[in-house]
């Protein structure tokens, strides 16, 4: 095989980074030893926005980091146009990065006349000309089947659960889901935490009003515990607060609540902070200015995981195999 071959068939790893949330994207290329491609991005008079590659993406394995942060439609549309940009650029195969999964809690419909806006952002990606996609904590697991080609689904719960026990592991623990149908990552956390026994919170929730919890009641013994609440992301943090409340009321020594994704929208910070929860961990999928970090706010990185999960794909790899056949 001539030297020529070898230089046309190699692979040809090439990292590119939106402008939601740029130090993840760098934290990864870091992880991987190599560079971001330089990009050039930004808009018009009108809003439009613009993105030009300043180098060469012929034949590379391109994988494109945008975490769908607010304002989310802008971040979103940029990374749709990121992706259509490689495509016609002739990028080999292009892997769509999101650490956080823009319109992931409308995955269904609930009253007549909602869209399903999950299979929507599925589709543009797959029209603009992802080949595949990386996530981390789907809302909802269906998801995956939205999007027409390869979907990693990469979970937060190791670097979470590992730093809990780490601080917390002496003490009597429990587990409590926010809701009954989360339960299975429930228990998938307590086999992390020395089976640490199992609670949940029955609530209910008004679909006219998002974000809002009508009751909480506690399902489970907590007296005299302390409470890892764990949950996919904190919003504007009415729900998980409320559930913190009713542990407290029900005699929980502590709550620590564990989350994926920060969104932290509105009023978050100021309930989290006044509210009667011990800690919160979360990881950066999404970015968190330094006026919404506050004394109870634990941030532990996801580029370590982020960058396997590409080294694997890039490599051909098994992405099934870091997380022991759970994922």
């Amino acid at each position: 095989m001539s030297s020529k071959t070898k230089r046309t068939t190699k692979k040809h790893l090439m990292v590119f980074s939106g402008r939601a949330h740029p130090a993840l994207a760098q934290e990864v290329a870091g992880y991987l030893d190599i560079e971001l491609v330089p990009t050039q991005a930004y808009e018009f008079a009108n809003s439009e926005t613009y993105v030009r590659y300043e180098e060469s993406v012929r034949g590379s394995d391109a994988f494109v980091i945008q975490s769908h942060t607010a304002p989310i439609n802008e971040w979103l549309m940029e990374h749709l146009i990121m992706v259509d940009a490689l495509k016609r650029a002739s990028a080999k195969r292009i892997t769509v990065v999101m650490p956080f999964y823009g319109y992931a809690r409308q995955d269904k419909k609930h009253r007549g006349r909602e869209p399903i806006s999950a299979r929507l952002v599925a589709d543009m990606f797959k029209t603009a000309g992802a080949d595949r996609l990386i996530t981390v904590d789907l809302h909802a697991d269906q998801i995956q089947g939205f999007f027409d080609g390869p979907v990693d689904h990469l979970f937060a719960q190791p670097i979470l659960a590992t730093y809990v026990k780490e601080k917390y592991g002496d003490q009597d623990l429990t587990v409590v889901s926010p809701d009954a149908g989360r339960i299975k990552v429930a228990e998938r956390w307590s086999s992390r935490l020395n089976s640490a026994p199992l609670a949940f919170i029955h609530k209910t929730r008004r679909i006219d009003r998002p974000n809002e919890t009508v009751a909480n009641r506690v399902v489970g013994e907590v007296r005299g515990r302390i409470c890892v609440l764990v949950d996919d992301m904190i919003d504007t943090g009415g729900t998980i607060v409320h559930a913190a409340e009713a542990l407290a009321r029900d005699g929980a020594a502590g709550v620590v609540i564990a989350a994926t994704h920060p969104i932290l929208s509105g009023d978050a910070v100021d309930r989290l902070k006044n509210s009667a929860v011990t800690e919160i961990v979360v990881t950066d999928t999404l970015p968190i200015p330094a006026e919404k970090r506050f004394d109870k706010l634990t941030c532990l990185s996801i580029a370590p995981l982020l960058s396997q999960a590409i080294k694997e794909v890039f490599e051909d790899g098994s992405v099934t195999k870091m997380f022991d056949g759970q994922a």
